[in-house]
């Protein structure tokens, strides 16, 4: 985990698994949001646990997690995590992140 300052909105996860190469660093690094699936691919989990199969379908990124996906998204060789803020829907890291 890198030394960056938490952030401090609500944040918002999902996958791209058209770009996925399926490396699992983000599973490493998030255990409790990513997870590949028997194909090999990562895709978000729910609060209940479930996988998330649906095509851009995001969850919320608890608090706890943030930086771990953060890190996931800038880390992932296939730039395939979309990080965008819950409020306007913007994305912050991943691929087609607006820069600051």
């Amino acid at each position: 985990m890198t030394t960056e300052t938490m952030p401090e909105e609500q944040l918002e996860v999902w996958v791209d698994q058209g770009l996925c190469t399926g490396d699992g660093i983000c599973a490493q690094y998030a255990p409790d949001v990513f997870e590949l699936d028997v194909d090999g691919l990562a895709y978000v989990k729910d609060d209940d646990g479930e996988l998330r199969h649906e095509p851009g379908k995001a969850v919320f990124v608890p608090l706890v997690a943030a930086q771990d996906v953060i890190d996931s998204a800038k880390e992932c060789p296939g730039e395939c995590i979309h990080v965008r803020r819950s409020r306007d829907g913007v994305e912050v890291y991943g691929p087609q992140a607006v820069p600051s």
